[in-house]
């Protein structure tokens, strides 16, 4: 003989729960990375101001400046970003030189304050 029982009191799906939310105050914004191109003797200096038009949307005028630097200082930096987006904007640059053919090198150095 099967005896059933009856709980008294809230059942499992009845319980309460207590949810305990904690802000998390520590964030911080994500270390930045300088894009630093290299000065080679075969990289045209068109495609160097083409590559600052197209992947870092600066002006003619500033793009040219900047590659002058480049060209004068052996190496210059070009931008400031978040490690992910200075790495991808990295290997677009490079990929773009290398399917032509140029030694375009790029270097990522973090930002110190």
């Amino acid at each position: 003989m099967l005896l059933s029982t009856t709980l008294k009191g809230p059942t499992m799906s009845q319980a309460g729960t207590v949810t305990k939310i904690q802000i998390n105050q520590g964030l911080s914004e994500p270390p930045m990375f300088k894009i630093i191109y290299l000065n080679d003797n075969t990289t045209p200096m068109e495609f160097v101001i083409e590559t600052l038009l197209d992947s870092f949307n600066y002006n003619e005028q500033t793009a040219m400046q900047i590659t002058q630097d480049i060209h004068e200082s052996g190496s210059a930096v070009v931008a400031v970003l978040p490690y992910e987006i200075a790495e991808q904007k990295g290997i677009e640059v490079t990929v773009s030189a290398r399917s032509r053919d140029y030694p375009l090198q790029i270097k990522l150095e973090p930002e110190t304050v």
